[in-house]
């Protein structure tokens, strides 16, 4: 009988690869300049009057009173609860925006990639062509026509125009394409399921990366937008926080508006509303990650 001779495997002889140290670097130096004001934006809500403008720890460490505590009481008790007021308006401008941009994008992707009908192709070419165009410079056309309609200063100024978002009906149509097979759909139609029943048992399910995808992109730009609200809105009681924020910073800079005590409200104002977006992407990226796990096996 012939000895088997053992030998290390192949795979066991060959060198580790190297680590891409530029990499690692260029992202570590992308985390710090990401995560740096998000830092000083904390260590600043911590500080008193005196300790932001005249403290001895520096603008990146915290003062030597932490009063974090004080600040959002003050926060959310300035001017009668005005903030509080601004928040729950950004909540409601960004969870109704948002969840109706996220249906009407979902709905009209799935149409552009399963269907066929005249001008299809012309209708996505503009579509397209819409992603180019900047909302900025569709404000005052909308506020005309919303004018027109008896609409401004109303929350329906500033919902209905979130509505609309040409990026997340190119990006379901283009995810719908890839993730639901037409086969698929030929065998639930074969089955006796109407379209309806095909789209929200057998389509959707396949969708849900790229519906909260959208979702997200959709809470977030309505959230943080700007423009639109301070053009629409001239009641104080209907801003959102970001035309709230704003409000309080012309009057931090004016000659009679509080000086330096509304400056502290609105560093910790502004603190206190990029948490809901942090706290939404923290929550909701498992499903980013169930979506590459989809990509990888296709």
């Amino acid at each position: 009988m012939t000895a088997v001779t053992t030998s290390v495997p192949a795979l066991a002889r060959r060198p580790k690869p190297r680590r891409n140290v530029v990499a690692h670097v260029f992202l570590g130096v992308l985390v710090l300049y990401f995560l740096v004001p998000i830092w000083w934006l904390f260590v600043a809500s911590t500080k008193d009057t005196e300790g932001l403008f005249a403290g001895s720890s520096g603008a990146m460490w915290f003062d030597k009173n932490f009063n974090l505590v004080a600040n959002l009481q003050d926060l959310f008790t300035y001017n009668g609860g005005e903030y509080l007021r601004w928040l729950g308006n950004s909540l409601l401008y960004a969870v109704s925006g948002g969840l109706g941009a996220t249906a009407i994008s979902v709905l009209a992707g799935y149409g552009f990639a399963k269907y066929r009908f005249p001008g299809r192709n012309l209708t996505f070419s503009l579509l397209l062509g819409a992603v180019m165009v900047p909302m900025t410079a569709l404000v005052i056309p909308t506020f005309i026509l919303l004018s027109n309609l008896k609409l401004t200063d109303t929350v329906w100024a500033v919902i209905l125009p979130s509505l609309l978002s040409p990026f997340g009906v190119y990006l379901m149509r283009v995810y719908t394409a890839e993730a639901v097979p037409d086969e698929l759909l030929d065998a639930a139609r074969v089955d006796g399921a109407g379209e309806l029943r095909t789209f929200f048992q057998v389509a959707l399910p396949l969708l849900r990366p790229a519906l909260v995808t959208v979702l997200l992109l959709s809470i977030v730009g309505t959230w943080n937008n700007y423009f639109l609200p301070l053009a629409m809105l001239s009641t104080e009681k209907l801003y959102p926080i970001t035309v709230g924020i704003g409000l309080w910073e012309q009057l931090a800079s004016s000659n009679n508006g509080g000086g330096h005590s509304l400056w502290s409200l609105i560093i910790v104002g502004s603190f206190v509303s990029i948490i809901p977006l942090v706290v939404a992407f923290l929550t909701l990226q498992k499903y980013w990650q169930g979506g590459l796990s989809l990509g990888s096996l296709k």
